[in-house]
């Protein structure tokens, strides 16, 4: 999670993007709360590989939640960025034992545990539409059998949504310091971790397909509001209308505790961080991060940063934390 996050600004000027909300918990959390539920192992160590700008306040975040879990913390950096196989590099005296690799702004689910006995590694995969777009799995039967990026004629249509597991840590470290030492350099100049995977199953190693049913992106603007709109919609959390008099509340929506709302229609598809306080306004299909001000807001589609007012506006906005927009 080493990234500038430059898809999702102006929020990721103030908050790496990992760490921003969805309906009530951190992007990154989220993921972890996944692999508690879908793996028949504990997870006992969270190892975050951050940019080297990432200030104590992230740190004790990122601790907490690892408390919350009860697994340690460690943190690495990486700088520069020199691509994904790099990244996992920067974790080298942490690759022992049985590793879990993930990409911190994608999220997913399954309804069925994993299996990650028999294999030497396993890929979490998807099945798309347009495996164009994406880095694919080229496979026989549960067997994976290669890796394309971005294939321009058809090959496999299941998409690598980044999490992989390796048995062996020791063996992920030697693979991804070969790539670097080989000068195994791809698109943009940077070391993939596909390279490294590539020469693991060169050399015989068993990679096997673990689907998922739902695999949600977060990397965009748009991607993370559709994204909190889906997941609002999925667990469809609960609320005490009695609290709002004088408001309509069209579910599904997540409204914190702590927020007020007065004389305003707020909903569907709507997540309200705690502490926020909305007056006289409509607000639809919109992100509302903790402790904003919202007074004469008509809006759709827009991400409200933390700790900011906003008056009389109508239309869709993007507006980072601590920022003040009024008209007359």
């Amino acid at each position: 999670m080493a990234g500038r996050g430059t898809r999702v600004r102006p929020h990721s000027h103030t908050v790496p993007k990992p760490l921003l909300p969805v309906a009530g918990t951190m992007i990154i959390e989220r993921l972890v709360e996944t692999f508690i539920r879908t793996l028949d192992r504990k997870i006992e160590e969270i190892v975050y590989i951050l940019g080297p700008d990432f200030g104590q306040d992230i740190k004790n975040q990122l601790t907490a939640m690892s408390d919350r879990h009860d697994a340690k913390t460690t943190f690495r950096v990486q700088f520069p960025a020199l691509g994904t196989a790099h990244a996992v590099a920067c974790a080298n005296e942490d690759l022992e034992g049985e590793v879990i690799v993930a990409f911190a702004d994608t999220l997913f689910d399954s309804k069925e545990k994993f299996d990650l006995d028999g294999a030497d590694s396993v890929i979490w995969l998807k099945k798309v539409e347009d495996p164009s777009r994406f880095g694919v799995a080229v496979h026989e039967g549960e067997k994976i059998t290669g890796f394309v990026e971005k294939p321009e004629e058809f090959i496999s249509d299941l998409a690598i949504i980044g999490v992989y597991y390796f048995k062996d840590g020791a063996e992920l470290k030697r693979q991804v310091n070969r790539v670097m030492d080989d000068g195994l350099k791809g698109p943009g100049g940077e070391y993939f971790l596909t390279a490294a995977l590539d020469n693991m199953i060169n050399e015989g190693k068993v990679f096997k397909i673990a689907t998922v049913d739902e695999w949600l992106d977060c990397g965009t603007l748009p991607a993370w509001l559709e994204t909190t709109g889906e997941i609002v919609a999925k667990e469809n959390p609960t609320f005490n209308a009695s609290k709002f008099p004088g408001s309509e509340i069209i579910p599904p929506v997540f409204i914190a505790e702590g927020v007020n709302i007065e004389s305003s229609k707020i909903g569907p598809h709507v997540s309200i961080e705690e502490g926020t306080t909305i007056k006289n306004s409509t607000i639809k299909n919109s992100i509302i991060r903790d402790n904003a001000v919202l007074e004469n807001v008509e809006t759709e589609g827009s991400t409200i940063g933390a700790h900011t007012s906003l008056k009389n506006v109508k239309g869709k906005v993007d507006v980072g934390d601590h920022s003040n927009l009024e008209f007359e």
